[in-house]
């Protein structure tokens, strides 16, 4: 029989030399599709989040933004995508269609850590 998970959430702190701009970053490309601010965090769906930290001992800017990925699951990738680009956001990987079925694209935010949007296949019946 196998155990019962103990964990109950996911989460990300983010850390900035600009704690505010990447707030309203986030606030601006996840709002307006779905996440909410709660207090210091934005909910993304029950149980995950993504925090933020105001750091004096990092960088400006990541210097390896391959080496960790922000990955949100949508729904509807043109939604998203319509909206990121209307936010003017910097696209590093634009919208398509991966060999398994999945729409994925990567955007940069302001410090410069990648961020995926991806939209899984739907399930067959």
């Amino acid at each position: 029989m196998a155990a019962q998970s103990t964990l109950n959430t996911c989460g990300i702190l983010l850390s900035s030399t600009d704690r505010d701009r990447l707030v309203a970053w986030y606030r601006a490309a996840l709002e307006p599709l779905g996440a909410r601010w709660a207090e210091h965090m934005l909910v993304i769906a029950d149980g995950t989040y993504v925090g933020f930290d105001h750091r004096d001992d990092i960088a400006d800017k990541t210097v390896e933004p391959g080496r960790s990925l922000v990955n949100f699951g949508v729904r509807d990738i043109r939604v998203a995508e319509a909206h990121l680009d209307s936010l003017g956001v910097r696209w590093v990987r634009p919208v398509e269609k991966t060999d398994f079925g999945a729409w994925f694209s990567t955007v940069a935010d302001p410090d410069g850590n990648y961020v995926q949007f991806i939209e899984m296949p739907a399930e067959q019946d």
